[in-house]
């Protein structure tokens, strides 16, 4: 894949204190074009969008994480992308490293990237995460690597990048508007047998990066093991 068409996806919400830190640490070299979807933010995103030559797209109304990555690879693949970058604009993840999964996937060594935040149990605490976060990481992460016959260090991150081909076969576009679209993602990849590969990231958790509360985080841990067993049962 010579000279890929890349666009960096950004899942917007109330991210006007992060998103130009993000966007500066770009490798803009290796990338298209940058496309922001945002779901309808109160704040000043659209605004600083704008002003660093972002693609915008606006939401009429507010549409979920999930239902914002809907618009954020639909926009993408109608634009013409070889490789989308999904990249969270809360700075929790390292943009610099975009230029690795670009070079991952346009070598062909996989089809999927990861950006996996679990090195050691030390350094992701280190970094801010909060314990029962951690904890239900791994044990979520666990038992999908078991359901799947998967090793994937962690299933949860909001760093990944897709070739082309994996977004135009999955069914994305039925998948929940919640939290849970990302796990329901991953299992419809794996299920279509694509080469998933990850790249460690660090962690990196600030007062400013967005993080869902205990709450929806046992709402999302919930839906995950749902999305599992169904993977499970609708494998035999």
């Amino acid at each position: 894949m010579n000279h890929p068409n890349v666009i960096v996806v950004f899942p917007a919400y109330h991210a006007e204190k992060t998103l130009e830190q993000t966007v500066n640490d770009i490798p803009r070299e290796f990338v298209t074009e940058l496309l922001l979807v945002d779901d309808c933010s109160k704040d000043q995103t659209v605004a600083i969008a704008k002003k660093l030559g972002m693609t915008v797209h606006q939401h009429e109304r507010n549409k979920g994480y999930g239902g914002n990555q809907k618009t954020c690879y639909r926009l993408a693949l109608e634009r013409g992308a070889d490789i989308v970058i999904m990249l969270h604009p809360d700075y929790q993840y390292d943009p610099k490293l975009i230029k690795y999964f670009v070079d991952y996937i346009s070598n062909d060594y996989f089809d999927v990237m990861l950006g996996t935040r679990i090195r050691s149990r030390k350094e992701a605490l280190a970094g801010g995460m909060p314990k029962y976060k951690y904890i239900a990481n791994r044990v979520l992460s666990l038992f999908e690597n078991i359901v799947t016959g998967q090793n994937l260090s962690e299933w949860h991150t909001g760093m990944r990048a897709y070739k082309r081909e994996v977004l135009e076969n999955i069914d994305f576009i039925n998948n929940s508007d919640d939290f849970v679209f990302d796990s329901q993602v991953l299992f419809q990849i794996v299920k279509k047998g694509y080469r998933i590969g990850e790249i460690p990231v660090p962690v990196r958790y600030m007062p400013e990066s967005s993080s869902i509360n205990f709450k929806r985080s046992v709402r999302y841990g919930l839906g995950t093991v749902l999305t599992a067993l169904k993977y499970l049962f609708s494998s035999k």
